[in-house]
């Protein structure tokens, strides 16, 4: 198999087929005065193989399914969804994945909830509908949760908020 090419500085291909075929266009596009620039006939390089490289193309972005499901939970929020269980019903996501986009993306709920913030790593988000819940996430006691919301200190590594309805 081998390509035509442009003799410039783009070496754009023009045909691919083999070799008698290509001296036939060549020669009748440049007789027609279809290409006025010369043109050589190149064997093709044969591309190797990389494994690593299809893999990785064949994984989904994570952030642009992330951006495609907070559109979908915004909808849900548009379409009156306030809860966190309801907007999970609305989009099919589970319950855990809701809560963290709905946390990250800041978006406001109508029930009030118990909320943990990892102490050094912002992005990590535990919520619960009662300090008991949240509790029992965390793995501390409901009275040390609910004593820590008030005076803003940590639990578990976690900073402790209420937070209340819209």
């Amino acid at each position: 198999m081998y390509a035509v090419k442009m003799i410039d500085q783009r070496h754009k291909v023009l045909a691919t087929g083999s070799e008698p075929e290509l001296h036939r266009l060549v020669l009748a596009k440049y007789q027609h005065g279809e290409w006025q620039f010369p043109v050589v006939i190149e064997p093709e390089q044969d591309q190797p193989w990389d494994d690593k490289e299809y893999l990785a193309s064949m994984r989904p972005d994570p952030e642009t399914e992330e951006h495609e499901q907070i559109k979908e939970i915004r909808h849900a929020h548009r379409a009156g969804k306030h809860t966190i269980r309801a907007m999970a019903d609305e989009t099919g996501y589970i319950t855990k994945r809701v809560s963290y986009l709905v946390h990250k993306y800041s978006l406001p709920l109508r029930n009030e909830y118990w909320r943990a913030e990892k102490y050094d790593n912002p992005n990590e988000i535990i919520t619960g509908q009662t300090v008991d819940l949240l509790g029992d996430k965390l793995g501390a006691p409901a009275r040390s949760i609910r004593q820590a919301s008030y005076s803003n200190g940590i639990v578990c590594g976690y900073y402790i908020s209420r937070v209340p309805k819209v």
